[in-house]
């Protein structure tokens, strides 16, 4: 039995791997570009189109997790990050509707207490 010399390398499943990997990159890029936490907004009538300008994204998910910028972090280090932005900064307050109530106030309530007052509560459009 001859043993049979290998002249070149089969890179047909190093491709396969590198394609899945690059997918996988692009999905999880698009996802975090889009600021895309799942939170079931409330209706309001008077809700407005978001403005496009650079908004500071703070988001309540029903579970009572605080979400600053997409980064989770606990209520008490909350007011310590708020350190590191501008007094003029526009904050974007997206809180479930299932949330208790009392997560929405200490955002609110930490906000204002630190003189930012550039603060907009985001909501559904009632249809």
């Amino acid at each position: 039995m001859a043993l049979k010399k290998f002249d070149s390398l089969n890179v047909i499943p190093l491709v396969d791997i590198m394609l899945v990997l690059l997918a996988i990159v692009l999905t999880t890029s698009t996802l975090i570009e889009k600021k895309l936490i799942p939170v079931d907004l409330p209706k309001a009538k008077s809700a407005k189109e978001q403005l496009t300008h650079k908004n500071i994204a703070i988001t309540v998910t029903k579970s009572g997790k605080l979400f600053l910028e997409n980064r989770e972090l606990a209520f008490n280090t909350f007011e310590a990050k708020l350190k590191s932005f501008d007094r003029n900064d526009s904050f974007l307050i997206n809180c479930d509707k299932n949330t208790s109530f009392n997560n929405f106030v200490k955002v609110l309530d930490t906000l204002k207490s630190n003189n930012f007052n550039n603060i907009a509560i985001v909501s559904k459009e009632n249809e």
